[in-house]
């Protein structure tokens, strides 16, 4: 029998978790979906230096402290990798792999996902060298030589990261200059570990059937190609929006963000989209956070507006 809610929050990052904080304190029914570990993109991160009331503290810890916080009132947790959404009007249905479940409104937070290179050896050598996710891997080049691709502050970040345990940071950048904040360029830039290569368009992941053993690029200025030496390669050009499954929707733009209004609202009335998969710049916890808190208490005033909110005695 499929169950039924108030609301159903695909997405349990920073900006999901809220949103089922927000709903469930206003006494609605909430169901939290998510195909993995809450917290989303946070557990991948070491150290969060820029949430607001933390002078630091770890994605991991940071994920624990928002899933207590979001099902305090009443939300619930499950898993399910999320297969379809169709709008029934008064209803969404919501199928998984591990059932089917309907919301009288749905908060879309699946957040984005690395891009890939599309390079020779990128696939071949993922696991074996190639990463995305310096949090999840770095402890595997202790004392060794690998290389950054990107220039924006996720690349710089998780270099800097790496530098904790890498015998060697090479970054390699297709600009002549970074895009990552000043602050983090700084630290980079004054760590005796981190190499720049600029002007250098990634060709391939060189490696045996099992191993990586560097990174060809092709110099933009010269055109001579180059090897630069590296047992781990970790990949940080960009991010695309997680919204496949919502395409039928009709709510996303021609690059797949999803489009709304200040009030998170996409153009099918009771869906509303936050965080990450939003057609927007800044794309950090605090503003997932701020979306969230906002569609969350968006979903009631929708409620209350339809006369469907559930009557409680």
């Amino acid at each position: 029998m499929t169950k039924k809610y108030d609301v159903i929050v695909i997405g349990a990052g920073p900006g999901g978790l809220t949103a089922g904080l927000y709903a469930s304190r206003s006494n609605l029914s909430v169901l939290i979906l998510d195909r993995g570990i809450y917290g989303g993109q946070m557990n991948n991160t070491g150290d969060i230096e820029n949430y607001p009331g933390f002078e630091l503290i770890s994605g991991p810890d940071l994920s624990e402290k928002m899933y207590a916080s979001a099902t305090k009132f009443g939300a619930e947790y499950a898993y399910g990798n999320v297969k379809n959404v169709t709008d029934h009007g008064e209803y969404k249905l919501v199928e998984t792999d591990e059932g089917d479940f309907e919301g009288k409104t749905v908060i879309i937070a699946t957040g984005a996902e690395h891009k890939h290179l599309g390079v020779p050896g990128e696939e071949d050598l993922s696991g074996m060298g190639v990463s995305y996710c310096a949090v999840c891997d770095a402890a595997f080049f202790k004392n060794r030589e690998v290389v950054v691709v990107g220039g924006g502050d996720s690349a710089v970040e998780e270099g800097l990261y790496l530098t904790q345990l890498a015998s060697k940071v090479t970054i390699i950048h297709r600009r002549d200059q970074l895009r990552a904040q000043q602050i983090l360029q700084q630290r980079a830039f004054a760590n005796p570990k981190i190499e720049f290569v600029w002007n250098a368009i990634t060709e391939e992941i060189v490696g045996t059937e099992n191993k990586t053993t560097g990174v060809k690029y092709r110099d933009k200025n010269t055109g001579e190609e180059h090897v630069v030496p590296a047992d781990g390669v970790f990949i940080y050009v960009g991010i695309m929006p997680m919204t496949d499954k919502f395409k039928e929707l009709n709510i996303t733009d021609e690059n797949g963000w999803i489009i709304t209004d200040e009030k998170m609202r996409t153009s099918v009335p009771g869906i509303f989209a936050i965080g990450d998969v939003r057609a927007n710049q800044l794309r950090q916890i605090a503003t997932a956070v701020g979306d969230g808190g906002i569609a969350g208490q968006g979903v009631y005033e929708y409620l209350q507006e339809t006369n469907s909110l559930t009557q409680t005695a």
